[in-house]
């Protein structure tokens, strides 16, 4: 892969920009699983009470309105939906290794699965940006959408260089 996105000078370099991707994919991944493993991790005990004991630890004062709002909303938290939590974070956890494993590998499967997941991501990360902005969810919003445009951009470039290399085969067997 040399084309102008392209970081590598032969057959056995990687591109770099796919490489940075890919390892952020992984890294979210892991994240994922580590929300998967805890989440499974409090099944059978009861978060509220496991929060309030945190919250004592860490001299929170109950009476703050974001620790009575998240106290208040641990005591909902039960076995089913720590089950689905889990679910689910394990589930986008191996579309991320997927995700990162075809980047680093130069598969086009990973670029279009890549790019699929993080359009899908994208009207969600700009309602929450709207909704209420942080620096967090601007960054966030701002690395997958140069993701987004940098894959869009190299998917097309890719293409192109197929289509002129099936071209150039009919010339030659004409």
């Amino acid at each position: 892969m040399n084309n102008s996105l392209s970081a590598g000078s032969g057959p056995n370099h990687h591109n770099r920009w796919l490489v940075l991707i890919a390892a952020y994919k992984i890294l979210q991944a892991l994240l994922f699983v580590a929300i998967g493993v805890g989440a499974l991790r409090l099944l059978h005990k009861d978060v509220g009470d496991l929060f309030d004991l945190l919250a004592d630890h860490l001299h929170f004062n109950p009476e703050w309105r974001i620790v009575h709002f998240a106290l208040e909303k641990a005591s909902l938290v039960n076995d089913p939906l720590l089950r689905r939590i889990g679910a689910a974070a394990f589930c986008y956890a191996g579309l991320g290794f997927a995700e990162g494993i075809g980047l680093y590998l130069e598969k086009a499967w990973g670029e279009i699965l890549t790019l699929l997941i993080t359009a899908s991501f994208l009207p969600w990360e700009l309602i929450e940006v709207v909704h209420r902005l942080t620096w967090f969810r601007a960054g966030l919003l701002l690395i997958n959408t140069v993701v987004f445009f940098y894959l869009v951009v190299l998917i097309g470039q890719e293409r192109r260089k197929r289509q002129l290399r099936k071209k150039a085969g009919q010339v030659r067997g004409s």
